[in-house]
């Protein structure tokens, strides 16, 4: 049996807690003169629920220090996202160095960065032992799967409510009218991304050790 150190385990504890207040503050600069309101409330709701969740939830359960940095990358991205739209993100740059000019590409990686949820899924199944190893992977591909189809029905939802600026904006199509599918396409390539590198981690091994 391997035994952690106090020090060791006080480091570890320290990163999330040092990462939720990075987190934190960019929540708060995002909120200070939006692009649009009305899409920045649309935006920051589903960030602000896993935030508070994964909050709230931590002296019950915490995750590696990995499966928080995966995790961050969505919240970061979509707290930047919210505050400008994602359409008008200062992101030419990437366009640039890539050659891929024909949109502005920073909502394609965000949604790739939803996938990466899948790691955190199946490490809180194979520590709570609730799922064999293939099942937890599995459960943590589809589960973003349905997440990513479930979202693009929200924002047709909010789209055809709304209308205006508003839904063009939240809605975030750009004009390519196969933008749901491709988005779907890069939730669910981030997620075999995420599963990929948890299978050759294993943090839940690391943990049980």
């Amino acid at each position: 049996m391997i035994t952690t150190s106090p020090q060791r385990h006080h480091s570890n504890r320290r990163y999330p807690q040092s990462l939720a207040l990075v987190i934190l503050a960019l929540m708060l600069w995002s909120s200070i003169n939006p692009a649009m309101i009305d899409v920045w409330i649309a935006e920051m709701i589903p960030v602000i629920i896993i935030y508070l969740l994964l909050v709230f939830t931590y002296k019950r359960f915490q995750f590696s220090n990995l499966a928080y940095t995966l995790m961050a990358g969505w919240l970061i991205m979509h707290s930047i996202g919210a505050h400008y739209t994602f359409a008008e993100v200062p992101f030419a740059w990437f366009a640039q160095l890539t050659g891929l000019e024909d949109r502005n590409h920073f909502d394609r990686i965000a949604h790739f960065m939803v996938g990466f949820y899948a790691y955190p899924t199946a490490e809180l199944l194979l520590r709570h032992n609730l799922a064999s190893f293939k099942t937890a992977l599995l459960f943590g591909l589809f589960m973003i799967m349905s997440v990513a189809a479930g979202y693009e029905i929200i924002e047709w939802w909010f789209a055809q409510y709304y209308g205006g600026d508003a839904g063009i904006e939240f809605l975030g199509s750009q004009g390519d009218p196969w933008d749901a599918q491709k988005d779907m396409l890069m939730d669910t390539l981030g997620a075999v991304s995420s599963l990929i590198l948890y299978y050759f981690i294993r943090p839940d091994r690391k943990a049980a050790s």
